[in-house]
């Protein structure tokens, strides 16, 4: 926590290694002009994850990081803690990696919290504020916001997560939450989606030249499924529907 109120934060969360989404969203000049640009997770698994940490880092203390379930994923597959990866991609990622890499990212938080003006105390995490998976929606049910933001301090009004790869603004039990969206690898809308914070949130879509972006990493990237993978996620070819629908199961969408 810091003392220092920001006035513009831009938040870009699922990256997923692709680096002409990522450079895009860069490329806008309210994030050039943005005090801090925070990061919730999901920053490597995919196609260019060396090239995106580079990118990043470049811009020194101005980017805040924050460790998603994917990046965690490529850690312990890298230093021999679990033998698969759910994302059939992970393994290639995890291999681009530096040693050095490796140890950046496990080093990372998994939650930070800022002062914004306009939204006081905001919390950024990757999925929810306890868990780096833990599914929670758009139209999840209160109860379920309840459970999922019972330890968060009174304090915190605003809380900024990303992991489901869709953008929205709801509040839940008094608390404004927050979704950007994903950069890399969006459901439902095709474009690079993110956030600027205050004095209010305004979610954004940066729209780029996606076939192009399809060749190049067709071009850059020599993992075996790299152009169906690219085609089909830089196109959003799953829906805002289908995704509801998939990760639903997940939301424990039983009772009030």
């Amino acid at each position: 926590m810091t003392d220092t109120t920001l006035h513009r934060v831009a938040v870009l969360s699922d990256i997923h290694g692709v680096l002409p989404a990522l450079e895009a969203v860069l490329a806008e000049p309210e994030v050039a002009a943005a005090e801090r640009i925070v990061l919730t997770g999901d920053i490597t698994a995919g196609p260019q994850p060396a090239q995106v940490l580079t990118l990043l880092r470049a811009h020194g203390e101005r980017v805040l990081w924050i460790r998603g379930n994917a990046d965690r994923e490529l850690v312990e597959y890298r230093r021999g803690e679990r033998s698969e990866i759910p994302d059939p991609i992970g393994p290639y990622a995890a291999a681009q990696l530096t040693d050095e890499d490796v140890e950046f990212l496990a080093t990372l938080p998994v939650t930070r919290t800022l002062t914004v003006r306009g939204l006081g105390e905001v919390l950024f995490c990757h999925a929810t504020p306890r868990d780096d998976e833990e599914i929670v929606l758009v139209d999840s049910r209160p109860a379920r916001w309840r459970e999922v933001l019972a330890d968060v301090p009174d304090t915190v009004r605003t809380i900024v997560c990303g992991h489901t790869h869709m953008p929205y603004v709801r509040l839940a039990h008094g608390r404004l939450v927050v979704n950007p969206g994903s950069v890399g690898m969006p459901y439902g809308r095709a474009g690079a989606h993110w956030c600027l914070l205050g004095p209010g949130t305004d979610l954004r879509v940066t729209r780029y030249d996606i076939p192009v972006a399809v060749e190049r990493l067709v071009a850059e990237c020599d993992w075996a499924g790299i152009g169906e993978w690219a085609d089909y996620y830089l196109n959003a070819r799953a829906t805002g529907e289908q995704a509801l629908e998939a990760f639903g199961a997940r939301d424990a969408r039983t009772g009030s």
